[in-house]
């Protein structure tokens, strides 16, 4: 039975906010309950922007803001990752006194902070590598930095003027890495970072690839030592006496503890992978989740069926696995030449006995072979059973004779090779598979997701409530996510493109009928083109233009980055245009219009799943409404707030929502807000409870418990509405009356009609009447 609408939940102060003291510091961890990621851009958006932005955060929702990185960064940073001077804040963005004064304005609203942090490089740019460019090893920086000075001649060869002979991030090298296994250099580095956190004015890190330093482990333990209450650094000394004997008698941290700060880290699993034991942190940046919402969405049936038709349009049958090969090979013989290079010279020295060119072609093989980012094997420590079952997996997928003479090498040998072969590994995987084979084939680009893995086509609601069991039970303050500043598309292109998997021959017929005989582009781009038109409709020539020249580039098949194919490149874009100056762009209307009622089931549903789910939800910016970006720069582009704040006000003002935007901001605040009020419900040791209905429908639900709240969603749209609808399917939580808090309407227990439940949104948050 279902009752009037009853008033919605409106903005309300947070319950059990931390209350400021003097000093500003905070004596635990509070468990946060959701993040709103900002993009911190000199000179349009930087603290006193972002200031200004309390008021609405706070009505929003969430307990924390998520920042980019704050430090002084090159000149004309747009993203604050190339740091230059770690002993200031970003002058461009207004510099200590302006973040002090941004961290008060989000104080008074009951708001706390967490930092992003790039510990594993600096740009080629400032003072110290400056001091090295002048004095070589000499220089009193020489040992911030992973030089190899024999390649260079006994110098540090710049950008541009010869082969790289330093470490660097991923492939590029204006970025050059930092040896923070030297306290010296975590030390310098940290210092400010340290500073703020004591201080009271950060209250989180987020920690950037991770997976390139020597030893996260050890980092993580020295950072946490000394960003905890009531740290005193004889202690400190003490354990980094012996940090490997000390990591190995803890074990495994899921760091839920009051005494500690929050710590993520920035660290893409693979399917089954598991954090290493040990590490201090609360978990990952979400892309695990990510992955997991996004499949639960995605219709099985229509794997084989989109297999045929990629097939048939591009007239090729190629798996992923055979493109990931390819491309993980690219990268290890262009991309990261410098660094396969180097590793070969150090295999080389450790078994000289053996036959360099058969050396480099097993090291190559087992590069190629890895199924992660790396092993984390620590010199001198014996690998872990992960780190075993890990190398011995991709050396069964290897031919040469000497791979598992490296395999030993990786595993036990010289501590410069097994350092360096996960320091190749992880930025292989990286460029080999998420910058390159990501590009080259297009079954469902949906599925081309950073952590993703193309192959794998959806997620059963078993294996999703499974994976947030696991997640409540060992880490309770991991992140969710749906979009990051680094997603290859922001999650409602995810959420239409997931609808064609219901409608494969639709989707056949209406591209059939749009590509020409004559496109110049490669077939996987036109797949890759015509899918990002779609999902990213309505779009600007001006936008599709800066996405599709990146996608090629990054394909590197015809054309890159180094050595651009300009002639190409014309080709594509001027066929682009003339696509976009036909009727066709009518006709992507037509069709966008056609599946957008099962597009706004998937946006909503995968939105309040991932709000209501085990972990910390993090909102990327802008993404509280319709979210239809792409790949940077495309997602960093200035978000309307004021529009945002006008609709969430009319929201608050109990106007009914005009649109797919506004029932996405009603979703995303009422969520935020009840997980806010109602830590008890959401925080540790919550759990995660399944509810399964019954009846005809009952697959096309996925409904679980969060303390005394209810998440309904509807999955699978398309095919629920060809087989008429819910029916008499029915989900029976318990005896008492529901109000749903999206929209007011008080529905009666025990058993609760899923087709009167979600007849006016397709998803539901139910909550006992009279509980909020």
């Amino acid at each position: 039975m279902t009752r009037g609408r009853s008033g919605e939940i409106g903005p309300q102060e947070p319950q059990g906010a931390r209350p400021d003291t003097p000093s500003g510091r905070n004596s635990g961890l509070d468990a946060p309950s959701g993040t709103y990621r900002l993009q911190l851009t000199p000179p349009r958006f930087g603290f006193a922007e972002a200031a200004a932005l309390a008021p609405y955060l706070k009505d929003l929702g969430v307990s924390h803001v998520h920042l980019s990185p704050v430090l002084q960064a090159a000149p004309g940073s747009t993203h604050g990752y190339d740091v230059v001077d770690h002993g200031r804040i970003s002058a461009e963005l207004g510099g200590e006194d302006a973040f002090t004064a941004m961290v008060g304005r989000f104080r008074s609203q009951g708001l706390r902070v967490l930092l992003g942090i790039v510990p594993n490089h600096m740009a080629f740019h400032g003072p110290a590598v400056e001091s090295v460019l002048a004095d070589g090893p000499k220089s009193p920086y020489a040992h911030w930095f992973d030089v190899d000075w024999d390649a260079g001649g006994g110098r540090l060869v710049p950008p541009g003027q010869g082969e790289p002979n330093y470490r660097r991030f991923f492939d590029i090298s204006g970025l050059i890495a930092l040896r923070q296994e030297d306290p010296d250099v975590f030390d310098a580095t940290h210092a400010l970072i340290i500073r703020l956190v004591r201080d009271g004015l950060v209250d989180g890190l987020r920690i950037d690839h991770l997976d390139g330093l020597t030893d996260p482990r050890a980092y993580l333990r020295r950072l946490s030592d000394r960003i905890a209450p009531g740290h005193d650094r004889s202690d400190h000394n003490a354990s980094e006496r012996d940090p490997e004997r000390n990591a190995s008698e803890r074990g495994p941290e899921r760091d839920t503890s009051r005494t500690r700060r929050w710590i993520l880290v920035e660290k893409i699993t693979a399917r089954g992978e598991e954090l290493p034991a040990g590490w201090v942190c609360a978990g990952t940046t979400g892309y695990d989740a990510l992955g997991m919402v996004g499949g639960l969405f995605l219709d099985p049936a229509g794997e084989r069926a989109l297999t045929e038709i990629h097939a048939r349009l591009t007239g090729r049958s190629t798996t992923f696995a055979e493109v990931e090969r390819a491309s993980r090979r690219h990268a290890a013989e262009h991309t990261l030449r410098p660094e396969v290079d180097r590793l070969h010279r150090v295999l080389v020295r450790a078994r000289p006995s053996d036959d360099s060119g058969a050396l480099r072609d097993a090291l190559l093989e087992l590069l190629v072979a890895i199924k992660v980012y790396r092993a984390y094997v620590v010199p001198g420590a014996g690998p872990s059973d992960q780190a075993l079952r890990v190398l011995t997996e991709a050396a069964r997928r290897c031919r040469a004779p000497l791979v598992p003479a490296v395999v030993r090498e990786a595993l036990y040998g010289d501590p410069e090779f097994v350092v360096r072969f996960q320091q190749v590994s992880a930025p292989l995987a990286a460029k080999g598979v998420e910058d390159t084979a990501f590009y080259r084939w297009s079954r469902l680009s949906a599925l081309n997701e950073v952590g993703g893995d193309p192959a794998r086509f959806a997620v059963a609601p078993a294996e999703f409530h499974a994976f947030c069991r696991r997640v409540a039970a060992d880490w309770p303050l991991t992140m969710t996510t749906l979009s990051t500043h680094d997603t290859k598309r922001q999650e409602d292109v995810r959420a239409r493109l997931a609808v064609l998997a219901e409608i494969p021959d639709a989707w056949e017929a209406a591209v059939t009928g749009w590509r020409a005989p004559s496109s110049p582009l490669e077939p996987d781009l036109e797949q890759l083109m015509w899918q990002t038109l779609v999902g990213a409709w309505p779009i600007t020539e001006d936008r599709m233009s800066g996405y599709l020249l990146k996608a090629m580039r990054e394909a590197k098949t015809t054309t890159n980055w180094i050595t651009p194919n300009k002639a190409y490149e014309q080709q594509v874009l001027r066929h682009l245009h003339t696509i976009l100056a036909s009727r066709i762009p009518y006709e992507i209307a037509r069709f966008v219009a056609r599946i957008e009622p099962w597009t706004r089931a998937n946006v909503l549903g995968q939105k309040i799943v991932q709000l209501t789910m085990p972990g910390v939800p993090d909102l990327y910016q802008g993404c509280e409404l319709v979210g239809r970006a792409l790949v940077d720069p495309d997602n960093r582009r200035p978000v309307d707030f004021g529009r945002r704040r006008a609709r969430l006000a009319r929201l608050d003002d109990n106007r009914a929502p005009g649109g797919l935007d506004d029932e996405k901001l009603l979703v995303t605040s009422r969520a935020l807000r009840l997980r806010r009020d109602r830590p008890a419900w959401f925080a540790p040791p919550g759990p995660h409870e399944p509810l399964t209905a019954v009846g005809p429908a009952a697959d096309h639900v996925v409904a679980f418990r969060r303390g005394r709240a209810l998440t309904l969603a509807t999955r699978l749209p398309a095919t629920l509405e060809r087989r008429g609808g819910w029916a008499s399917t029915l989900l029976a939580p318990h005896d008492g009356r529901w109000r749903d808090v999206l929209t007011g309407y008080v529905h009666e227990g025990p058993q609760l009609d899923l087709a009167a439940v979600l007849d006016r949104l397709p998803v539901a948050l139910l909550v006992p009447e009279g509980a909020v």
